[in-house]
This record gives structure tokens, sequence and C-alpha cells, in this order.
């Protein structure tokens, strides 16, 4: 069997890869160990932004009193939460499985593993391409907690899957996948403490980001404990018992189920990579920007790559692949400065480009102004106080370097700053454009004044 472009993996990043390559003429064929689908559909966005959609409710049912509204005993069924999580990820599912089947991309079920640079087995056959492009994905990483292991743990996985609300949960971890999941099963009922070795929840993000998010958490009634560290875990009669150090303190929590939420990493195992000559660094693929590595005509793109593991970007990345895996097609390289990340949370928190983190890290000045949502018109009419939005711009020409948004419907907010970045504008442009009143939208319009007012009073238009 031989291909122009052979793809290992079904997911957002290769189905991506797969139309790109054969819109561009290539033969191609696509190799998936399945359930096919791919992490988002199957396991990661789409089933647990539908499950987050029930405790948002929920959420909104308890304030009731709070709007001059009255409700009947409140109680979560999870057995009928998951049935509705199943019947629409059936439709996402059903829908990309039958996209992969067509004959166009010689769609091949297995696992594929490298015999050499050119050539993989999948079962007894074996697979010659002039090109590949590996989408595997990630895994659950393996963290070496003392006692984790032989103590038990859900994952991610388990808890998309649940059809039982747990007395009480241990997360571990402060990511969007900890964060999103133990707010769930904390509004639903279950008594949480989320335990994270870091400072800050989100830790890859600001902290000041964070901070509106643990206050919100502990409002929902979760134990939430940072900069702590894991000394032990054990089982006991009921349940687990992790033990950890908090403050230069010793302590412990207790609970039903512990949620290992600690991390994915890159899924290369099996791929015997090393046959095929390509380089990892730590266990992810190392590629340039043209999602090249370092074998030049074998690519990756999405998680396995361990860049940014989100699927705008899985997409672009795939997209790029493909066309670059064509033999005579102009390369295309991906351009990470519209980056965008969201978590959902109630408050939500999304980003696009540069964070203060970044610039300063990076020593790129900036000026930077925020705004509270407890100060904005909309946000207070609808109860929601918690968080601010923040606008980066360059010192110099007022253009928009980043922004950033914890409060309601930020993963909405976030996209009037990406369409603003995208045409390269400036905070005069922000300030200058209209907004309805009283939106959601016009807060970016308080930080992006008060940076305006910065350049006392230069006239700009750049953008």
């Amino acid at each position: 069997m031989k291909f122009d472009v052979v793809i290992i993996g079904g997911g957002s990043a290769g189905y991506a890869a797969a139309r790109t390559a054969s819109d561009l003429g290539a033969d191609v064929a696509v190799i998936d160990k399945g359930p096919l689908g791919g992490l988002c559909i199957l396991r990661g966005c789409m089933p647990s932004k539908t499950l987050l959609r029930s405790s948002d409710i929920m959420s909104l049912m308890k304030r009731a009193e709070e709007f001059g509204l009255s409700t009947g005993r409140l109680g979560a069924n999870m057995a009928r939460i998951n049935d509705r999580k199943k019947k629409l990820i059936k439709e996402f599912s059903d829908y990309r499985a039958g996209q992969l089947k067509d004959p166009k991309y010689n769609l091949i079920q297995g696992k594929a593993e490298f015999l050499d640079a050119h050539r993989v087995k999948v079962g007894k056959k074996t697979i010659e391409s002039k090109a590949f492009i590996v989408t595997t994905g990630s895994d659950h990483a393996q963290i070496p907690v003392p006692g984790l292991a032989e103590s038990g743990y859900l994952t991610s996985d388990e808890l998309l899957d649940s059809r039982e609300l747990y007395k009480s949960m241990i997360v571990l971890g402060g990511g969007p996948v900890a964060t999103e999941l133990g707010q769930f099963y904390c509004r639903l009922g279950t008594k949480t403490t989320l335990i994270q070795r870091s400072g800050h929840i989100l830790s890859a993000s600001d902290e000041d980001l964070a901070r509106p998010v643990e206050a919100k958490l502990r409002e929902d009634g979760m134990e939430v404990y940072t900069d702590t560290h894991l000394t032990n875990i054990e089982r006991t009669k009921t349940g687990v018992k992790v033990s950890f150090t908090h403050d230069g303190i010793e302590k412990t929590a207790s609970a039903a189920v512990i949620f290992n939420a600690l991390g994915r990493t890159p899924a290369i195992a099996g791929l015997n990579l090393e046959a095929a000559g390509v380089e990892v660094e730590g266990r992810r693929i190392k590629v340039d920007d043209a999602m090249r590595s370092n074998v030049p005509h074998i690519f990756a793109a999405g998680d396995v790559v361990g860049m940014h593991e989100i699927v705008h970007i899985a997409i672009q990345q795939g997209e790029a692949a493909g066309q670059n895996a064509v033999a005579g097609q102009e390369e295309q390289r991906v351009d990470y400065r519209l980056r965008a990340e969201v978590t959902f949370t109630d408050p939500q928190v999304a980003t696009v480009g540069a964070c203060e983190k970044e610039c300063q890290l990076s020593r790129r000045p900036y000026l930077v102004e925020t705004y509270p949502f407890d100060d904005h018109g909309k946000s207070m009419v609808m109860g929601e106080l918690h968080g601010f939005v923040k606008l980066l711009c360059d010192p110099d020409s007022g253009e928009i370097i980043g922004g950033q948004a914890v409060g309601p419907e930020a993963s909405e907010l976030i996209h009037e700053i990406i369409a603003v970045m995208y045409f390269r504008g400036t905070v005069f442009d922000v300030a200058q454009m209209p907004h309805y009143h009283p939106t959601l939208s016009e807060i970016w319009t308080y930080p992006a004044e008060d940076l305006a007012d910065q350049f006392k009073g230069e006239k700009r238009s750049e953008g």
C-alpha cells in the first residue's frame, strides 16, 4: 500500500491535515486506532462543556432568590445528565467518523508503528508513503506521587462517563480540566477539595486572572489549597487520604475518590519513532513552525507536539502540515501571535496574544490597563461581579498585543480583541468603535480609553 501522505491519528489535527493534503491532490491515507472522533469530541471539549452546562444552570437556580424568583427542591441526576451528553457526543462523533470514512481518505483502522522513515505497519499491513503526519494526540500524564497509583484514582475519561454523583472528591491539579470538572461536581453537591502544587490555579496564566476564579470556587463551597507539596496518598476504609504541606504545615484531606488532573503528555508510545529517526524533546515530537520534524518528510501536529493543546491551534497546525507535506507546495508556517485560550470555569477565563508574564520574561515593553466587572453596568444587572478585562498594547504605536478577560461570557468577549488584533488594530480603534449599551462587550472601551490617554492625546490611526 503506497500513498503520497499518511496521517497517523484522525482527531482535529489529523482530519485537518488529511482534508488539506487531499484538496491539494495528494493520495492520502488516515490511520486511526479508534474509536473515531478524536480527543476533543470523545473525551475533551465537547463532553466536558455539555456537562458544565448542567452545573451552570444549577448554580443559577441556587441564586433564584437574588433575582426575586423561587424554586422547588433542587437535585441532580447524573445518569440523565450523562444521557444528554452521550446523545450529543454520538452526533458529533458519528459526523466525524462519516467524514473520515470518505473514500478519498483511505481510512485504515489500527495502531501504526514505524518500520523506517518511509514505512509503517498496521497489524499485518505494511504501508509506504512519501510523507507522514503524526497527530496521535495526548494521554494522561503519569506523575510520580507517593501512593497515588496504589490508592487508585479517576481521570477525566472516567468522570466524563460517570453516572454517579460522588459524596466527596479530592482534585489533584489546578489546570483547566481540574478546575472545570472540579467546579462541576462541587456545584452539583460533591464535597470537593482542590490541591494545586503551584502558587495559584491556572498556573500558566497571569496570577491576577486566577484569583477571581479561586474566589468563586470557594464561594461554591470548594476547599482550595495552592502552593502545596504532595507527600503521600493512601487508601482508607471509606476512600482515600491525601497528605500534603501547605504554608509549611502538614495537612490531610479525605474523600471518597481522587480525581487525578495532573496534566497530559504527548501520545507517542508504541509509534517506534526511533526507527524513523524522529527526534523527541522530553516526550513531545520536536517540530519547527512549518510542523516539520528533523526528518524532512515527517511532520507532526496537535497535542503530540506538546506546545498548545487547543483545538483551533491543532487545526491550524494540521492544515500547515497537510500543505507542507504535499510536494511542490509553498511552505506554510503557523503564526502563534493570535494564540487564544479559554477555561470554562465560572467565571470564565479567556486570553489572546501576549500576557504580562510573557512580556516580563522576554523583556518586551508594554502598557496595560484593566477594568472590573463589578463596576460595569451590564454585568452588575446580571449579578456577575467577579473578574475584569485587561488590555496590553505596544508603548510606541498603541497596537494591541494581548487581551485577557476573566468574568461572564469571557469566551465570547475575547473574540472582539482577536478580531482587532487580526487586523493589527490599536487601543485607539477599540476606544472609537461604537459599542451598544448596555452590553458586556462595551467593557473593552474602558481600558482602551485609559491606554489611549497615556499617549497624551497623540492622534494615532495605525491598524
